[in-house]
């Protein structure tokens, strides 16, 4: 259903506390150049590219402190997972949905950061359980998955208790967001991570 074709509203309804698809639907428009969009490769990962902004480099920093500078030119990239439960939800089948789309992640970010290192430029990944870098393991900067989707995607998110629950747009909660780090030129990591795109 396109947005064109959502039901007008009544006022009543209107005032009523917003839902996880509700607010999937507001998706904000990005304040920083994206080079590619939300594009659904074999491996089950939607996978976007991004110019990091200055907000996200200061943080940067300090989560691989070794490595990057604030004037570096660092490029995100974001990947969301369909899970088959809501991800806000706590329980066994949450927290093997979890592990079963982290495996995943791992296993794709792995190849993808060596693949970029070959090239002759870095790349790291975030640990999507402790926000920690995959690599790189002398940082105790924690980087949230869900702060970095809401800047660089946008996305909406839900607070519960001490926790944000990322909003995808057509996944709502059900969703997994983990992210790579590299300061490889866009054509070369184009290159690399389109060989899994589905289309």
């Amino acid at each position: 259903m396109s947005q064109g074709d959502l039901p007008i509203e009544s006022a009543e309804a209107s005032q009523q506390q917003p839902t996880a698809t509700s607010i999937a639907r507001n998706v904000r428009p990005a304040r920083h150049v994206m080079l590619l969009p939300p594009t659904m490769n074999s491996s089950g990962l939607e996978i976007s590219v991004h110019e990091c902004p200055r907000t996200m480099m200061r943080e940067l920093v300090h989560v691989f402190p070794n490595t990057l500078k604030k004037d570096a030119n660092v490029l995100g990239v974001i990947t969301c997972q369909r899970a088959s439960v809501d991800l806000a939800q706590f329980g066994e089948e949450a927290d093997k949905e979890k592990d079963r789309l982290l495996e995943n992640f791992v296993k794709w970010a792995h190849e993808v950061a060596a693949a970029i290192a070959a090239a002759g430029h870095w790349a790291d990944f975030i640990d999507p359980c402790s926000g920690l870098p995959m690599i790189a393991l002398n940082s105790n900067k924690v980087f949230s998955e869900v702060d970095g989707v809401e800047v660089l995607l946008r996305y909406n998110c839900l607070s519960a208790g001490m926790c944000k629950i990322l909003i995808h747009p057509e996944w709502g909660a059900a969703v997994y967001p983990a992210s790579l780090f590299t300061t490889a030129p866009y054509d070369v990591v184009h290159d690399i991570i389109a060989k899994g795109f589905t289309h």
